[in-house]
């Protein structure tokens, strides 16, 4: 993988990862954090989005299209609206504290060229080779609680994919499941979707969706739930992950989603691992305690569903790291800049969905067909 890193005029550090298989499709994904931390929000805002200007402005961003956006806020609610970059895309807020002291960092995520881009509302979808990729963010609902909320968020996705032609169960490929106060709305969640998988034809005995489910407080303040999502049409050949010696199956313990999934296309292989954490192949959590050893076994976990997939860390392109404590953000930080010191990444405050979880990760890799 292609990494670079940018040390902006701004006072920014941008991480970015460039694929650009010959006579395919290119694309950057980019991790920007905000260096200089002492002023307001809208000076840390304008010096982040000072620096995709400049992230832009690079040569081989010449023709490149932006697709989607996340930022990770420390108050999302207040903070959102004062995101001044108009332009159309899929563009999500969520309420994840960076943890190195900041107000603000983003996931951006582009594609050549030779896609056509169109967005509008919520959705971006990327038609290319014969398929549209489909991009959706800030899923909400203000129903009286969590299981309602996911119940009807998840209800209208499916109702959503129908216009296109799609199901979640055909053609959904990954969800991320933001709940607010994930120690005690998770349960909701979890409840809500195995209630309607099952109706759509997804159990044990079929497959689920690649799904990180985290803690993060959406920009409504009502709602307790937000999923955002990414799927494909027509179905491209899916291969989900499992990795026995290191996990077991999710259903084991009561919730519904896959450890992760490679999408088969014509020029690339792309992998999706879903949030993944300390435990073994019994579901019991590893190292409880000891966030230094969970991180370790965590990274063997995610190396080992790469694996699976035919990839490997340096197959990389972007990482999300959650922690639940604060204090151990330096320690967790000089782990990942000992070990991938160019993988672009951010580390945010999200509570994983067990307390004795203290630090989880999801990672998306790419490589070339064959």
């Amino acid at each position: 993988m292609n990494y670079k890193i940018q040390n902006t005029q701004s006072g920014t550090l941008c991480r970015y990862s460039h694929f650009s298989p010959e006579g395919g499709l290119a694309e950057v994904h980019a991790m920007i954090t905000v260096e200089g931390r002492e002023d307001s929000f809208s000076g840390q805002c304008s010096r982040l989005l000072s620096a995709v200007r400049e992230l832009e402005a690079q040569p081989l961003m010449q023709g490149m299209q932006l697709v989607m956006r996340r930022f990770f806020l420390s108050d999302a609610i207040n903070q959102a609206s004062a995101i001044d970059d108009p332009r159309p895309c899929t563009t999500s807020f969520i309420g994840q504290s960076p943890l190195d002291g900041s107000k603000i960092a983003a996931w951006y995520y582009y594609v050549g060229p030779q896609a056509q881009v169109t967005s509008r509302a919520d959705t971006t979808i990327v038609s290319h080779a014969g398929r549209k990729h489909i991009w959706s963010h800030a899923q909400l609902s203000t129903a009286e609680t969590s299981y309602d909320q996911a119940h009807s968020i998840i209800s209208h996705y499916e109702t959503f994919l129908g216009t296109h032609g799609a199901t979640m169960e055909r053609n959904c490929i990954r969800t991320w499941f933001f709940v607010k106060d994930v120690d005690t709305q998770y349960r909701g969640l979890v409840l809500a979707r195995r209630e309607l998988f099952e109706r759509m034809g997804m159990n044990s005995q079929t497959h689920y969706i690649a799904s990180t489910g985290i803690g993060g407080c959406p920009i409504q303040p009502a709602s307790l739930v937000q999923m955002e999502s990414y799927a494909i049409t027509p179905k491209a050949t899916q291969r989900y992950l499992y990795a026995p010696t290191h996990l077991n199956r999710t259903y084991e313990y009561g919730v519904t989603f896959e450890r992760g999934v490679v999408l088969d296309l014509d020029d690339r292989h792309v992998c999706y691992i879903s949030g993944t954490a300390s435990i073994d192949n019994h579901g019991k959590v590893v190292h409880v305690g000891d966030v230094n050893a969970q991180a370790h076994r965590m990274w063997e976990n995610v190396e080992t569903l790469l694996l699976e997939g035919g990839m490997t860390y340096d197959d990389v392109v972007q990482m999300i790291v959650y922690l639940r404590d604060p204090a151990d953000y330096p320690l967790v930080k000089r782990l990942y800049d000992e070990r991938f010191p160019s993988t672009p990444r951010v580390i945010t405050l999200a509570p994983v969905c067990r307390p004795t979880w203290l630090v989880e990760m999801e990672v998306i890799a790419v490589r070339k067909n064959g």
